[in-house]
């Protein structure tokens, strides 16, 4: 009996006690903080006539607008507190949708203080109808984006200089790409000598690499190859192949012993935890006889083999079995081939960038056998024929080629009688 008559005068009690619930008071604070939260929300409310004119507006706003409440209700229009490109949009945007639809969320306006300064605010506004379901006026909400175009303006900063800065590595990897390949291949009197390369990406260094250069008088060397791997790791290794080669060749001009020259330095340099290597064909071109055709030996190392496209529309893969990756093995195998390369026949060299290339069936690749037909449609040709049409056929496989691809060709030109014939 006790304990239920404390707990009946602690439900009407004065609350002085801090635990006592006084209906009465906290409705009169209900209805306090209903406007206050109105005047001092931390948005910014305001309601207008149809006309435009505004009616109502709340502190918060007028504090961010620097104006006295008199200065505006009935005396402006809301589409007055905008800057002149927001008014513009504002009537010929704003407006009609919100007529046409009782509500716009989240635009995006600036709104001109009393100071002449702007204010980046997000809108949302909609159209509140009377009993008969008439307009009646429309209620605003007016956030402030201050905050959100500061970071929106350092997102735009940080994108602008990521932008620039990928330009800048664009630039430096498309340097360092032309640094690794020669200026100008050598002119070799009586064969006609074309070459391409295909750059996959411009983001990155690819790894493949070509020359022909002049050795003892009436020698020239010519090599391709293909590196693992892109980067500034690749581009190095690029570069000690084509250096090591051509010295190599100097020293002693056997395409076997260039390769395994190649294949003891890089085994050297990169035999750690970090082993690197490359596939490679090298060949040793000479005159060979008074007809015009030339000798060439070709010694490969883990590269796809040589094509050759006959004068007499033929065309085959030059075998070069068994050849292994240089700069595996201590002693990797080379493989060699010789051939008489004749007037109207053309030595094609390729990277395996082409025949990796994806096609437009899902999951193949360009293959083997695929460049092998083309070559045979090509037959007989020129160099600088067959690189044009690479070339085309590069581009039309457009992303698929996500490799980089070198061609080097060579070509004998047919004398005027065989032309003829």
């Amino acid at each position: 009996m006790c304990e239920t008559g404390n707990n009946k005068d602690s439900a009407s009690g004065d609350g002085q006690d801090g635990s006592d619930f006084d209906i009465a008071r906290f409705s009169a604070l209900l209805e306090d903080s209903t406007e206050d939260l109105y005047e001092n929300a931390p948005c910014g409310y305001l309601s207008t006539l149809l006309d435009g004119r505004i009616a109502k507006i709340n502190a918060t706003l007028l504090s961010w607008l620097g104006y006295e409440r008199d200065d505006l209700i009935g005396k402006r229009r809301f589409s007055e507190l905008l800057t002149v490109g927001g008014r513009i949009y504002h009537e010929t945007h704003l407006a009609p949708q919100l007529r046409l639809q009782g509500e716009i969320s989240g635009i995006s306006l600036e709104l001109q203080a009393a100071d002449g300064s702007r204010l980046p605010v997000l809108v949302t506004s909609s159209v509140k109808k009377g009993t008969d379901g008439l307009p009646l006026l429309v209620r605003t909400t007016v956030s402030d984006a201050r905050d959100r175009r500061a970071y929106e303006e350092e997102l735009l900063r940080a994108r602008e200089d990521s932008e620039r800065e990928q330009q800048r590595l664009r630039q430096l990897a498309t340097t360092l790409q032309n640094t690794l390949l020669p200026p100008a291949l050598a002119d070799v009197p009586g064969l006609n000598v074309a070459a391409h390369y295909h750059i996959a990406s411009v983001d990155e260094v690819g790894g493949d690499f070509y020359d022909l250069f002049p050795l003892a008088a009436g020698t020239w060397g010519l090599f391709l190859g293909d590196v693992c791997g892109k980067g500034a790791a690749a581009a190095a290794i690029t570069s000690l192949a084509r250096y090591t080669l051509r010295a190599a060749a100097v020293y002693d001009p056997d395409p076997a012993t260039v390769l395994a020259n190649l294949n003891t330095v890089l085994n050297h340099e990169y035999s750690g935890d970090d082993p690197r290597f490359c596939t490679v064909i090298f060949g040793l071109l000479t005159p060979d006889g008074d007809e015009g055709a030339f000798r060439i030996t070709l010694a490969g190392g883990g590269h796809p083999p040589a094509l050759l496209l006959r004068a007499d529309g033929t065309a085959d893969f030059l075998p070069t079995p068994g050849g292994q990756l240089i700069g595996v093995l201590p002693d990797a195998h080379i493989a060699t081939t010789s051939l008489r390369l004749e007037p109207g026949d053309t030595l094609l060299l390729h990277t395996d960038g082409l025949t990796e290339a994806h096609t437009a069936v899902a999951g193949d690749r360009y293959g083997d056998p695929a460049l092998l037909d083309f070559a045979r449609s090509l037959a007989p040709t020129t160099a600088d024929d067959t690189v044009t049409a690479i070339r085309a056929l590069l581009d039309s496989l457009g992303s698929g080629v996500d490799d980089d691809t070198a061609v080097l060709a060579v070509s004998v030109p047919r004398t005027h009688r065989e032309e003829q014939q």
